[in-house]
Order: C-alpha cells, then sequence, then structure tokens
C-alpha cells in the first residue's frame, strides 16, 4: 500500500519513501509512506485557508451529511480497518476493531452536533436593544495526533472541527501514515469541498513550525509528549494562538483492603498492561492499602506473568508488541534505570521471542520501596506498572495525587464514603471507580489537570469550546 499526502483534495506526488513497519512482523510491512516536506505543509494551509470561509458559512444539514456518511463508513468497513491499524501500531486485534469503532461513532456523535448547534436571542439591558450570542468556527486548526491511537485520536479532533465550521490540516505521527490515510481517503470520498480537510505525512519539525508560525492557523490541537506540547504552549502564547494540548499521564489506581480482589487485578491488569501500556490513561501506579497488599501483590504477579504476548493478528494474543525497536529500547532503559533507583523487578520486563521477528516485551511490575522514585514519576508509556503499599486511605490518596501530573485516577472499594471522597478529592480530570483508568466515553469531557492537559476539554459537547470563537451581537430595535 502507499500512503500520500492529501491537499486541497489531491493526492500529493514525490516525497521521500519510508517503510511502514509491523511491530508484530518485521518482514511484513504494511506499505510505504511518502514524507511531505515544507511546500506540502504551507500548500495544505494555503489550501485550509481558502475552503475555510465557504464551509464556516455552509449549513448545518450539509456539515452532518459529510460526518455521518464518513461515520458509517468507518463502521461498515471496522474489521478491515482495525487489520490496518492493528498492523501498524501493534494493538491487538480486538483492540483495533474496537478503536475503528469508536472513530466511526464519534463521527456520528458531531454529525448531530453539526444539527444541535445553538445560540442565545436575550434582551439587553438597555431598552429598544436587542442581543444575540453565537459560537462561530476558528477559520483554520492544525491537529498533531500521536501513535497510540491513530484513528480514534485523529476522529475526536477532526470531527469536531469539521462539524464546527473549521477547515483542517492533520499531521499524524510518523509511526502510523495507514491509519490516517484511511481516514483521509474516506474524508476525500465523503462530499466534502476540497481544501476543507487536509493530511500532510511529514515530519514533526517541519509541520509544527509553520503551523505556529502562518497567521492563517487561528488554533492548533496537539496530543504528545509533554515537552514538545511545553514549546508549543511557549510559540503559540507568544503569537496569541490558541492552544489545546493533551499531554502525559501516571495514572494512580488505588486499591482499599474493602476492595473485591479479582475486581481489583482485573481493573489493574486492563488498565496498566492492555493497549501493551501505550495509553495516556494507563493506570501505570498501582497503590494499595496494607491489609490487602500480600493478596493483591501475589494475584497481580500470577495475572502478570499469565499475560499472553504475540502477533496482533493471533488470536488469543493479550497483549501486542511494543510500537517499534526506539520505543522498546526506552521502555527498556526505563526498567534499567528504575532498578538503579533501587525499584525491585517483581516479575516480567524481558524480550519475548516469537515465530515472526517482533517488539514483543513481557509486561514487567515494579516494587517501589519510598515516594519519588524516578519509577512513579517518569511516563514510561510501555507494559511497565510499579506497586506501592501504604498504611490507609489516606496515605494512599496522598500518593496518588503525588504527581506531576493529573489526567486519570482510580479506586477499587466498597466503600461509597471513600469512592466518593477519592472522585472528589483525586487531582485528576477523570476519575474511575472500581473501573480501570484507561476507559472514557466519547460523548463526555476528555482531559486533565497539571502537566496532563492545556486549555479547552476534548470530545464531547466539551469540544465546541475549543472548536469555536463567542461572538454577542447587539442591535436597536
Amino acid at each position: 500500500m502507499q500512503f500520500r499526502s492529501l491537499i486541497g483534495g489531491r493526492w500529493w506526488e514525490g516525497g521521500r519513501a519510508t517503510v511502514n513497519e509491523n511491530p508484530s512482523d518485521l518482514d511484513d510491512p504494511v506499505g510505504t509512506a511518502y514524507e511531505a516536506d515544507a511546500e506540502a505543509v504551507h500548500a495544505a494551509v494555503n489550501a485550509a485557508a481558502a475552503a475555510a470561509p465557504a464551509w464556516g458559512l455552509s449549513g448545518p444539514q450539509q456539515r452532518f451529511d459529510v460526518l455521518d456518511r464518513a461515520g458509517s463508513e468507518i463502521l461498515a468497513r471496522r474489521e478491515e480497518l482495525g487489520r490496518l491499524l492493528a498492523r501498524e501500531e501493534g494493538k491487538t486485534l480486538p483492540e483495533a476493531i474496537g478503536e475503528v469503532g469508536r472513530a466511526g461513532q464519534i463521527f456520528k456523535f458531531f454529525a448531530g452536533e453539526a444539527l444541535r448547534q445553538g445560540g442565545q436571542v436575550l434582551d439587553s439591558v438597555r431598552p429598544g436593544v436587542g442581543v444575540e450570542v453565537r459560537r462561530e468556527p476558528l477559520g483554520v486548526v492544525g491537529l498533531i495526533t500521536p501513535w497510540n491511537f491513530p484513528i480514534a485520536i485523529p476522529a475526536w479532533k477532526v470531527a469536531p472541527a469539521l462539524a464546527y465550521g473549521s477547515a483542517v490540516v492533520l499531521k499524524p505521527a510518523e509511526r502510523v501514515p495507514g491509519s490516517a490515510w484511511a481516514l483521509a481517503d474516506i474524508l476525500h470520498r465523503s462530499g466534502l469541498p476540497e481544501g476543507v480537510f487536509n493530511l500532510v505525512l511529514a515530519r514533526g519539525s517541519v509541520v509544527g513550525p509553520i503551523l505556529v508560525e502562518r497567521p492563517e492557523v487561528a488554533a492548533i490541537s496537539f496530543t504528545g509528549s509533554e515537552g514538545v506540547g511545553r514549546r508549543l504552549a511557549a510559540d503559540c502564547g507568544l503569537r496569541l494562538k490558541k492552544l489545546q494540548l493533551e499531554m502525559g499521564g501516571k495514572n494512580p489506581l488505588l486499591v482499599l483492603d474493602d476492595a473485591d480482589l479479582d475486581q481489583a487485578v482485573n481493573c489493574a491488569i486492563q488498565g496498566a498492561f492492555y493497549s501493551t501500556g501505550q495509553r495516556c490513561t494507563a493506570s501505570s501506579r498501582l497503590i494499595v492499602t496494607a491489609g490487602l497488599a500480600e493478596r493483591f501483590a501475589a494475584a497481580l504477579r500470577a495475572a502478570t506473568e499469565k499475560l499472553v504476548v504475540g502477533h496482533a493478528l493471533e488470536a488469543g494474543t493479550q497483549i501486542g508488541p511494543v510500537v517499534d525497536g526506539v520505543q522498546l529500547e526506552s521502555v527498556e532503559r526505563e526498567l534499567e534505570l528504575a532498578r538503579q533507583d533501587g525499584a525491585r523487578l517483581i516479575c516480567g520486563g524481558q524480550r519475548v521471542v516469537r515465530a515472526t521477528q517482533g517488539h514483543f516485551l513481557q509486561p514487567a511490575l515494579l516494587e517501589v520501596t519510598r515516594p519519588g522514585m524516578r519509577a512513579d514519576r517518569v511516563e514510561v508509556f510501555g507494559p511497565v506498572a510499579t506497586l506501592a503499599v501504604v498504611k490507609d486511605y489516606e496515605a494512599g490518596l496522598a500518593l496518588a495525587n503525588d504527581t506531576e501530573f493529573g489526567l486519570a485516577a482510580g479506586i477499587c472499594t466498597t466503600s461509597l464514603k471513600h469512592a466518593q471522597h477519592f472522585k472528589r478529592h483525586a487531582q485528576a480530570g477523570m476519575v474511575m471507580v472500581n473501573l480501570p483508568t484507561a476507559g472514557v466515553d466519547y460523548h463526555v469531557p476528555f482531559g486533565g489537570r497539571k502537566g496532563s492537559s492545556f486549555g479547552p476539554r476534548e470530545q464531547g459537547a466539551a469540544a465546541a469550546e475549543f472548536y469555536t470563537t463567542v461572538k454577542t451581537a447587539y442591535q436597536c430595535a
């Protein structure tokens, strides 16, 4: 397969060819991606800027039809697209199909939002004056998406941007061009006017500065590392450019003495290790109170050691490969640094040999013995979790909040008192009770606090806050 950029309604020719690797089988590449250059990125911005005014004035029915058509095709092709996603990103086929299904649902939801947009007509405090309040599109938005959810995250940025009337320049992660190309192909045939949606398969070092510097780009939405996010915040701040950031997470799951043991272990395993731990919402910090600690640790270790690591497309695989060799080495380096810092390896952490050559790693569980250890501070972004024992709920809550991140937090307990208190006092944007931290709905806000997020929330009706601007109009009767 060949994956190219879509600019101004045409597939961009040329560019440096790069192999799209299959992390489950290095001898079975997914396809060839053609890397766009700065000229192509500028062309994409120009195309979006030319198309934005007419799209911004388009009717809600037109927007609904485009988004609904795209969502229907995504859902109809979920198994085909899921297989493509699993091959290039490495998550298991059931997870990949589920992600594609979610992308389709997101487009369907925002198709409805295109029809549900409202405003206010008010009487002024001054006699004889009327007031109208409405939301209007931004114009051109730049969207930068990561590799770990290669179709769902583009969907939850692209769909609201289009629904609320903005034109788009999408830059996906270099590791996963296929899923973004498939989405672009669907949108290309959905009835969108040329230039309203543009895909640029280019390096972040090329795209980022152009999106920041071009005045036609009114806003940027970025999901990725905290370091890049902070640089974008500084650069966009200087230009007064609207910015939305979703960055890292080091999410705690607190397990209390009264928790259902099987349920708690299931929440920990799914939250920490599924999707190979490559989720910003992964519960990579497991905290258990002393009364249940011994039983929980034993059950957690047994469950971790039983996890089946293998080819993403093979039936029975629970944990697919790490996305590529660079990320695998990064995870292994963090494991070694954690051990040097005093963390004890309970189980896992070794490479796994399978019939195909791939980036397979057995999920690792580390015991941490003091607050502030590196393993509890740095986001590994792989199948690695830490386990800490605390005296009681109060100590567990304090440790859960002892992080520079604040995306998600979870608690396992049968105590309504502790559940309610945790929901109120956990310093996170999303809180789960007796559920894995890595699992959210598309129709409600997504986002965190502290170093995890910046700017308005994503998803659901909250997306309008970022993708629109408010206008207040006065008129004399």
